[in-house]
């Protein structure tokens, strides 16, 4: 067993990746694209979070979320919106992956993998290196040779607001000091 610790700061902002159960890819799928939109807005109903960034493949998303000021509660949310996603998923369609006797056991979907992968921001020039890194994915993983040209991402949004160019990120780009690995 890792002996993996979360960092739990207190109305921080985080960056997370969160992956489909064996990397099935169904998630830029406009039903799934429609549960999800609606899992996420249905928790921040109940538990609020500002979500400055995300990006949508297939296989995995990533989003930068900032916890309002005393609440540091991250996995609760993650918790609660895969669970209804996975629901309203089901519900509407969606197909689930096999599930090995261990997920039967422990009463857990074919749908997400059981963990997910989370950063706490430090600064804002880290915050930046996330942004970008948001953005850029659909790139590296070859969907698209531009961010511009991937529709499922708050890339556009900040193009609008004169924070990236529209032509940003339309060549290769370098994340050296970034954990990749870990972020996928």
């Amino acid at each position: 067993m890792s002996n993996y610790r979360r960092l739990f700061i207190p109305g921080g902002t985080y960056f997370f990746t969160v992956v489909t159960y064996k990397r099935r890819r169904f998630l830029t799928d406009p039903i799934s694209r429609e549960c999800l939109h609606t899992a996420i807005e249905t928790i921040r109903t109940d538990w609020s979070f500002g979500m400055p960034a995300i990006v949508l493949l297939p296989d995995h998303l990533h989003a930068i979320w900032t916890l309002p000021e005393g609440d540091s509660n991250y996995p609760i949310r993650w918790s609660l919106i895969k669970r209804k996603f996975t629901q309203i998923y089901l519900q509407a369609g969606g197909k689930e992956f096999f599930r090995s006797g261990s997920r039967r056991k422990r009463k857990e979907r074919g749908i997400w993998q059981r963990r997910y992968w989370e950063h706490a921001i430090d600064d804002e020039n880290d915050l930046e290196r996330h942004f970008d890194y948001i953005h850029y994915n659909p790139v590296k993983h070859g969907f698209v040779s531009s961010p511009s040209d991937w529709l499922w991402s708050s890339f556009q949004r900040y193009v609008r607001e004169g924070f990236y160019p529209a032509n940003w990120g339309s060549g290769p780009m370098a994340f050296d000091d970034l954990d990749e690995t870990a972020m996928e």
